[in-house]
């Protein structure tokens, strides 16, 4: 058989070789129909510093899911790739591969440590690139990006130029994160905050000709050494007397002044607050306000400088230590007590952040995020999903301080501005003319160059790109909440700044993947998830199942092995069901399928159960794309699951035997062609979800030429519509499953038959259906009736529209049949109480669409008339 597939599913073997047909036939590309409309993504642009993370997987996951579903669509997409330079973490991953061989940067200088830096960067992005072609994401390689770039840098350095012509970045000396491993500034958002084991040490200063002493609590006493005043509050009776006095600093002996600011709290501590300007934001406002000295006593790495006296050259810690140790011998170190603190740690290198004085470039922020904060009151407004994290954005932006534009690195955009001997300094988009002119060491912040990425890549500056006039602002945004700092907020106010635009329509929030117990993932845990490892196992259809269905937006998600099994479970279902059509529909050509579906829509040909499923496919189809419209990929995999697994697998293939084992071939060829394309459609909804293997089935089905990634998505065909074979074989599942239901509590096999009765006001449809009654229960005797006699001892069950009998005389206890009724009847009456409640509320009935309170008054008709039903036949079995 030419279309055969193999007895089980093997993702490695389906998904091998797959990727590169895809790119080879350019499936990936825009389709360049001018009268189609617009979709675009870009890509959070991964890292350089390694392989991808599970979370980086998730993003790219479901940015696929939606551009696969656009382009089946009819949509003009374009999903751009690119990746991102990272110049703190690139930079100390390359150092650190250097230092095994016991080289520094500095002993190649600059320009070759770029070259090894370049190296770094060509080898983990041919990686990263095999591990998108993985998880078989639709990139359009042709407009690859990478944020060195010529024509980004060139974005950069236009960026930066305006806005220092504007006034809105600056140069100056400000308090600012230390990173004292990478040797560099960081903005607040590099800063993690953790809580860690520390100590208040409380030490004596004593005052200046003078036996008195005050006390000071700190939790980094090494900072006294950059101490330039003490302050106590002015309403502080206990040191009004000292007030204009001098203290005395212990070990190196400088002194400096008493004074008083509200900044000292009179009922915390003792009172007397130490002021280190150069090494403590709240002490640097207090030194703008008395204008004290500012004293560093910290080199670049963390080391003691010169300012130190006999501590210069140790490690700020180690220096801790040693003050301690003397402050306890000179008899002013008073009491350590342990305490349970924060400390800033550096989000790249994860050593302890040094609040530091430091010349720097800052971009300032007042004017920037007055006018995102103002978008986002307009029609050009982002929209997040969910909504709530729009509060997160709007109080980010109304609470933003100046941001640190300036690295001390090699690696990244080297800041457009030159100095000469004469103190003269130029800003330019090029090098200024003459000699004599160095340019700045320093580059730029990742995020400053990421926060162009949106329109950078489309070929702006030149507004007049093809790409940028078509596809910017881009479509949709994915990423996880914690970089709509970082990411997310600095790409709206430079796009508004820039474009005039926003950067994107809507912007869709994940939360973070987490182990089976709920902790986020880390090295230190050694709870890593490598995506790689997953598809090497399961296959990257299974992964990308897992991720989409996870969670809700927003949440975080539990990896777990159990859900990876049943995503598998599932595609090796579809598989299988896949396998019993084409073995019985191989032959059937488009144009049978064609008529034949026609047929079973004018009602001239097919059964009910036919009609029924393709009402399915219908309702499952528009619910499904309301879903991804919404980014509920969650909802939408849910609804496509139990369509597939339940009403197409379970039921409909089930159903279908009555014909495809019996003799008329008219109905038997109406049957194949159905089937074909139900599994079709079925295959073109989980497409965007599981790319591979509907691939793989989708070019095995007779009917079918080219990509399923172009193929077209499903759409809801009204003449399909039939409500009442939907609500007929409805009907004939729930009796199905009740007659099962019975046999199982009584232990009655299927193999063996029983009589059976049913009541129903439908008598007339279930006769016409009751061959397939009698193939899944197996009656000794079928009655249907509209009337009849309701046998003494039986077992019941009341569904919607019937009343359903099996004399089991001797199988049976009356008072256990009984006790099992009640039960049934405290269940609908559970289900009325519920309804009646919602209906009840004059809220829900006012507010609510029509259709959505009609559907409430039909369970409570439905329930009503089970409760009755129920009810009677509990009476009976009583009077008996």
């Amino acid at each position: 058989m030419t279309n055969e597939l193999t007895p089980k599913f093997n993702p490695t073997e389906v998904e091998a070789g797959r990727y590169e047909k895809w790119l080879e036939a350019d499936v990936f590309k825009p389709s360049g129909n001018p009268d189609a409309e617009p979709y675009s993504i870009v890509i959070p642009p991964p890292n350089v510093t390694g392989k991808l993370h599970l979370g980086h997987a998730w993003d790219t996951t479901l940015q696929d899911i939606i551009i696969r579903q656009k382009r089946m669509q009819g949509f003009d997409t374009l999903w751009l790739p690119g990746m991102d330079h990272a110049g703190i973490a690139t930079q100390a991953k390359v150092a650190a591969r250097l230092a095994e061989d016991g080289i520094l940067p500095q002993d190649l200088g600059r320009e070759k440590f770029l070259d090894k830096v370049w190296e770094w960067k060509d080898e983990y992005a041919t990686t990263i690139k095999e591990q998108w072609g993985k998880m078989g994401i639709s990139v359009d390689y042709s407009r690859e990006r990478f944020t060195l770039d010529e024509g980004l840098s060139q974005a950069v350095r236009k960026v930066f130029v305006q806005l220092y012509n504007k006034g809105w970045i600056y140069r100056g000396e400000k308090l600012i994160n230390w990173d004292p491993k990478a040797m560099t500034a960081l903005s607040d958002i590099e800063v993690i905050h953790k809580e860690i084991d520390g100590a208040f040490y409380h030490i004596t200063y004593q005052i200046e000709g003078s036996d008195e002493f005050v006390e000071i609590a700190t939790t980094r006493p090494e900072t006294f050494l950059g101490d330039t005043a003490v302050i106590v509050n002015e309403k502080d009776e206990r040191y009004k007397h000292l007030v204009g006095k001098n203290v005395i600093l212990p070990i190196i002996n400088r002194v400096i002044p008493i004074l008083t600011d509200d900044h000292a709290d009179m009922e915390k501590g003792t009172g007397v607050v130490k002021i280190t300007p150069a090494h403590d934001p709240n002490d640097f406002e207090v030194a703008m306000r008395h204008d004290l000295p500012m004293i560093n006593m910290m080199n670049n790495d963390g080391t003691i400088n010169e300012n130190g006296g006999k501590y210069e050259g140790l490690d700020r810690f180690e220096a801790r230590k040693q003050i301690v140790a003397d402050l306890k011998e000179l008899g002013q170190l008073v009491d350590i007590k342990p305490v349970r603190h924060e400390v800033g740690h550096s989000e790249r290198t994860g050593v302890v952040v040094e609040p530091r004085l430091s010349t720097q470039w800052f971009v300032k922020m007042d004017e920037l995020a007055k006018n995102a904060i103002a978008n986002q009151t307009t029609e050009d407004a982002v929209e997040f999903y969910p909504p709530r994290f729009n509060d997160t954005f709007m109080q980010w932006m109304e609470n933003v301080h100046d941001w640190v534009i300036s690295r001390q690195l090699w690696w990244g955009h080297q800041i457009p501005a030159w100095y000469n001997e004469a103190g003269e300094m130029y800003v330019g988009e090029e090098a200024p003319e003459g000699e004599g002119w160095t340019q700045d060491e320093d580059v730029l912040d990742t995020w400053f160059s990421s926060a162009l990425w949106p329109f950078s890549t489309m070929g702006w500056p030149d507004e007049n790109s093809a790409d940028f006039k078509r596809y910017f602002p881009t479509s949709t945004l994915v990423t996880g909440y914690d970089i709509i700092f970082f990411w997310v907020s600095r790409m709206i106010f430079q796009s508004l700044e820039f474009t005039g635009k926003s950067p994107f329509h809507n912007v869709l929030i994940h939360g973070l993947i987490r182990d089976e117990e709920g902790r986020k993932m880390s090295k230190s845990l050694g709870n890593g998830i490598d995506p790689m490892d997953v598809i090497e196992k399961y296959g990257a259809d299974a992964l990308r199942w897992f991720l989409s269905n996870g969670s809700a937006p927003g949440q975080d998600v539990r990896f777990s092995y159990d859900k990876m099994d049943a995503a598998w479970n599932f595609i090796n279902k579809i598989w299988n069901v896949s396998r019993y059509i084409l073995m019985n529909a191989e032959d059937v050509s488009a144009d049978a399928v064609s008529s034949a579906l026609t047929k079973v829509a004018n009602k001239t040909a097919g059964n009910v159960t036919d009609r029924w499923i393709l009402t399915r496919l219908n309702d499952t189809a528009r619910r499904v794309t309301e879903q991804m419209d919404k980014f509920e990929f969650g909802v939408a995999g849910h609804i496509l699951y139990n369509f597939i697994w339940d009403e197409f697998a379970n039921w409909y293939l089930e159903l279908t035997k009555e014909v495809m084992f019996g003799e008329d071939e008219a109905e038997k060829d109406i049957t194949r062609a159905v089937l074909l394309h139900v599994l079709d459609q079925v295959l073109r909804l989980l497409h965007p979800i599981m790319p591979f293997f509907t691939e793989e089935i989708f070019e095995k089905l007779p009917n079918t030429s080219g990509s399923i990634v172009v193929a077209e998505y499903p759409k809801v065909r009204p003449e399909f519509n039939d409500d009442k074979a939907s609500e007929g074989v409805a009907m004939l599942i729930e009796l199905i499953t009740a007659v099962r239901n019975i046999r199982a509590e009584v232990n009655t096999p299927l193999s063996k038959a029983v009589p059976m009765l049913i009541k129903s006001e439908h008598a007339d449809f279930l006769n016409a259906v009751s061959p397939y009654i009698s193939r899944f229960t197996n009656p000794s005797e079928l009655t249907i009736a509209k009337d009849l006699a309701v046998p003494e001892q039986a077992m019941s069950a009341v569904i919607t529209g019937a009343e359903l009998y099996l004399p089991l005389a001797g199988l049976i206890n009356i008072e256990e049949e009984i006790a099992r009724l009640e039960k049934e009847l405290a269940k609908w009456q559970k289900e009325l109480d519920l309804v009646n409640k919602k209906l009840g509320n004059e809220r829900f009935v006012a507010n609510a669409k029509a259709e959505v309170v009609q559907k409430e008054k039909d369970k409570l008709a439905d329930y009503q008339e089970k409760f009755d039903t129920v009810k009677a036949r509990i009476a009976e079995l009583k009077e008996n």
